[in-house]
């Protein structure tokens, strides 16, 4: 599937996301020179409706036009055919970020689809090249600042991930996404730039791929405690198949036995640290068992130690902060309705 590339093809820096397959002809490894040998590895385009990673490469390889970058830099797009009709992935595809070889870190997520191979050859190409770093853009669709995803507690993941935020999420679920594939083998992040067609967005995502370049080493020293917010998500939410949703929760609406009514501004409690017993929705007041299920890192039901029922109200039922609750119930159903995390000493 992958085409490999030691240029930067025709119309690629002017075309949008939708208009990428009449440049390219499916997922695209483009392998440039730069002064010093070992490349950043940069991917864009895991999910087809998250543009900013694009947006950014395209203004940074403008910015590089007619002067030699100052690394070796690989960039992967990815889901060229899911960018064009703006979705996350086509029905008949995997969801590009969670087909990643996890090596150390579980083999759960090993497929032997076209797309599974090819990712597992990306990283055997990146690894033989003695890769300096990697990063991974997404969007998100609901309300989230910005900041970066590692999915180990080192050093040299803290320096890189806070040359782009001082927020930083450590991670290890779920499985199979690209920065934990790379965490193997050089330090990686995952940088989360808002929703998508944001120019600041591009532009922080544009400078902090130009930042990289710039460094000659990641520092091994420890940081100060003031220069990051460190976070650990402990806890998937999702919403069972046959539960409608809907974002239009009160205390007064009647509502079904088979559905869930949030509140209708629910991701704005995105990194706000919730006390117990803090209201996200209603369903039926003589509903019993909570409507979602909650999963923990381990891949264990964590539904009972952080949510509860009470009168009809889906509660926090620990101290919890969450991140990338979302109003798309499309992005409900391909994936989540978010995660929970707690603030980490380190």
């Amino acid at each position: 599937m992958l085409t490999l590339l030691d240029h930067i093809p025709d119309g690629l820096l002017d075309c949008t996301a939708q208009e990428l397959h009449r440049s390219l002809p499916g997922p695209t490894l483009i392998q440039l020179p730069g002064r010093r040998p070992r490349p950043l590895f940069v991917s864009v385009l895991l999910h087809g409706n998250e543009t900013t990673g694009l947006s950014a490469i395209q203004s940074l390889l403008d910015r590089y036009q007619r002067q030699e970058l100052p690394r070796e830099l690989c960039i992967f797009i990815g889901n060229i055919s899911a960018a064009q009709h703006g979705q996350r992935h086509l029905h008949d595809q995997p969801d590009y970020n969670r087909i990643w070889p996890c090596g150390g870190f579980g083999n759960d997520c090993t497929g032997n689809t076209p797309e599974h191979q090819m990712m597992r050859k990306i990283v055997d190409l990146l690894r033989d090249r003695d890769v300096f770093a990697s990063i991974d853009i997404h969007n998100n669709t609901g309300l989230n600042p910005h900041y970066g995803c590692i999915n180990q507690l080192d050093t040299r993941f803290f320096h890189l991930a806070t040359q782009f935020s001082r927020t930083v999420v450590y991670f290890i679920r779920p499985k199979g996404v690209q920065s934990m594939a790379f965490s193997d083998i050089c330090p990686a992040v995952t940088i989360e730039c808002g929703k998508p067609d944001q120019p600041h967005g591009t532009a922080h995502a544009a400078d902090f791929i130009h930042s990289c370049l710039q460094l000659s080493d990641l520092p091994s020293h420890p940081l100060a405690a003031h220069d990051m917010d460190l976070f650990h998500t402990v806890a998937t939410i999702s919403v069972p198949e046959h539960i409608n949703i809907r974002f239009d929760g009160s205390r007064d609406a009647k509502i079904q036995t088979d559905e869930i009514r949030f509140l209708p501004r629910l991701d704005q409690l995105n990194f706000h640290e919730l006390a117990t017993g803090i209201t996200l929705g209603f369903v039926d007041p003589r509903q019993t068992n909570i409507p979602l299920y909650v999963i923990d890192e381990q891949g264990n039901d964590a539904t009972q130690r952080f949510l509860r029922l009470h009168n009809g109200e889906l509660q926090t039922a620990c101290d919890v902060m969450p991140s990338m609750f979302t109003l798309n119930t499309e992005v409900i159903r391909q994936d989540c309705l978010g995660y929970l995390m707690e603030r980490m000493a380190w």
